[in-house]
């Protein structure tokens, strides 16, 4: 059984094919955990989202009402309290195949590829994931017809997203111990992200959001900084410098939803072109030029993590779409930018 245990908060995480499990299907596997201090006091259920966030809830619900869950070797409960240190075995089964997880021939821009990982240079207007409307033409979608045996892996291997208007670094595992690997690699938050953004107005000095983010109180569809939100920091180093508009770099610490484009908003510097949290600046020229780019100028530049199987720093980059790339070059035209660093 191969064993992940990230040794700082309590967690392990382990993986093991097998063909016979308890409840007699074939083709699944045994994940087991040891549940952290930290989350004691939770439901069986919300400790399982927390430590398994490649499948919903509710899919964890039902696994467990299936009697796929054990806890201390007897049968979980949707409700029952752990306090830590409880060993948790899930007998996990294959993604369901319905009309939203079907292979389709996308084109994919591939920038590395194993037997382990898929790195992938997104496109702005490729969706990730099946959901909202966006049921067919996902990244999902073509995963599944680039490698078919991603059926087999929850959410054909895709461990975190970008935006639909989001271009840029985004990897996948191709095996369920890869993905857990990567799970546990994003929650201990080694993986590094690095985004190039444009960002409206003049920014000064570097510097770091930390304010929470959850839903918006009215907007349902919109994310916002709430007190009750989770936490969320954002680090952005400036890059260069406008009359109104600063190139920034962005680098998570974690990865909430819309995290940038709403970190950026809530200091007064929306992302340029941003349909939903930006706002058109008056200032010529640089209002003409946001008015014609299609999208948030975000862009995932960097991407640096641990890779699963060799245990090797692995690190790669994107070249800025064309979109931004000329956005960028009008900026720079009239006045000149003023440098930010060498």
């Amino acid at each position: 059984m191969n064993n992940l245990n990230n040794g700082q908060d309590g967690r392990n995480y382990s993986a093991k094919p097998d063909s016979s499990t308890a409840s007699g299907q074939k083709n699944e596997d045994i994940i087991e955990l040891i549940a952290p201090d930290n989350l004691a006091g939770l439901r069986l259920d919300q400790v399982l989202a927390q430590l398994l966030p490649q499948w919903s809830r509710s899919r964890l619900q039902r696994w467990i009402g299936e009697d796929r869950v054990s806890v201390d070797g007897s049968a979980g409960s949707t409700r029952q309290k752990i306090w830590g240190g409880e060993i948790i075995h899930v007998t996990a089964g294959l993604v369901e195949s319905d009309q939203s997880h079907q292979a389709e021939a996308i084109p994919l821009s591939i920038i590395y590829e194993d037997d382990h990982l898929i790195v992938i240079d997104k496109p702005a207007g490729l969706v990730v994931h099946p959901g909202n409307g966006n049921w067919h033409g996902t990244l999902l979608n073509a995963l599944l017809n680039h490698a078919p045996q991603l059926s087999q892996v929850p959410r054909a291997g895709i461990v975190h997203r970008l935006d639909k208007d989001t271009t840029g670094l985004l990897v996948v595992a191709k095996t369920i111990e890869a993905q857990l690997d990567l799970v546990r690699q994003l929650q201990q938050r080694t993986v590094k992200r690095h985004y190039f953004a444009l960002a409206l107005g003049g920014i000064e000095k570097d510097g770091l959001v930390d304010a929470p983010i959850g839903r918006h109180p009215v907007h349902r569809t919109r994310m916002a900084v709430v007190k009750n939100g989770k936490p969320a920091r954002t680090y952005y180093r400036i890059l260069e410098k406008f009359v109104a508009c600063t190139l920034l770099q962005c680098s998570l610490e974690t990865g909430r939803t819309h995290q940038i484009r709403v970190h950026l908003m809530s200091i007064g510097h929306p992302l340029a072109g941003d349909p939903v949290y930006g706002k058109i600046s008056s200032d010529p020229p640089t209002a003409d030029a946001i008015v014609h780019l299609p999208r948030q100028a975000l862009h995932a530049r960097q991407l640096e993590l641990t890779h699963p199987n060799s245990g090797q720093i692995m690190h790669w980059e994107s070249s800025l779409p064309d979109d931004m790339s000329r956005l960028l070059q009008i900026m720079r035209k009239t006045p000149r930018p003023i440098l930010a660093f060498s």
